[in-house]
């Protein structure tokens, strides 16, 4: 396991696929790296590509609206993705991406230690939880695997083109919220 300094320095120097050689920034994630909860997405957009930071567009300004609203701090969470480089046209990342990078993304829950992970959209769903599985059949429904508490649940920017999802997810992370209160409620006794 590398620590975070090695950890970034060789995901900087990573060239093992198409998407290293494309990007502008490589996009590990933010946040508090002790965090009780990690969320992972799929891959950086242009916007976190130019800034090397991840959900900074308007589908991470919806998911941070989201999290305050059920009273997440920013100091709770870290948000990471499955790639850490954008694929082009923000398509959705091949087989052979993901496995590239899934290495660098295990190292970051290793490092991190969540008790909760929220798959955030069917990329992050299928190489976090399952590769067979459907979001819209297992969206909203705990997953307990690897001593993990795990939520899948859609990707913001899937609620930007279609508002009707915003229910759903609002529920999600309002039982990502009880989730964290209860851990924390059994720590404290």
């Amino acid at each position: 396991m590398l620590n975070w300094e090695e950890l970034i320095k060789t995901c900087t120097q990573c060239y093992n696929c198409e998407l290293g050689k494309r990007r502008t920034n490589i996009v590990i994630g933010r946040g508090n790296k002790e965090a009780g909860l990690l969320l992972i997405g799929e891959g950086p957009g242009e916007q976190e590509d130019k800034s090397g930071m991840p959900f900074v567009g308007a589908a991470g300004k919806l998911l941070d609206t989201l999290l305050k609203a059920q009273m997440i701090r920013e100091d709770q969470y870290y948000i990471a993705n499955v790639v850490k480089c954008r694929p082009p046209g923000n398509r959705v990342p091949t087989d052979q991406e993901a496995e590239r990078c899934l290495p660098y993304l295990r190292n970051q829950l290793l490092l991190i230690k969540p008790k909760i992970i929220v798959c955030l959209g069917a990329t992050a769903m299928k190489y976090v939880v399952d590769r067979n599985a459907r979001i819209t059949q297992i969206r909203g429904q705990w997953i307990e695997k690897k001593g993990y508490w795990i939520m899948p649940t859609f990707h913001p920017a899937a609620l930007l083109r279609d508002e009707s999802k915003k229910v759903l997810m609002w529920e999600d992370i309002k039982k990502v919220k009880q989730r964290m209160d209860g851990l924390c409620q059994k720590q404290s006794d």
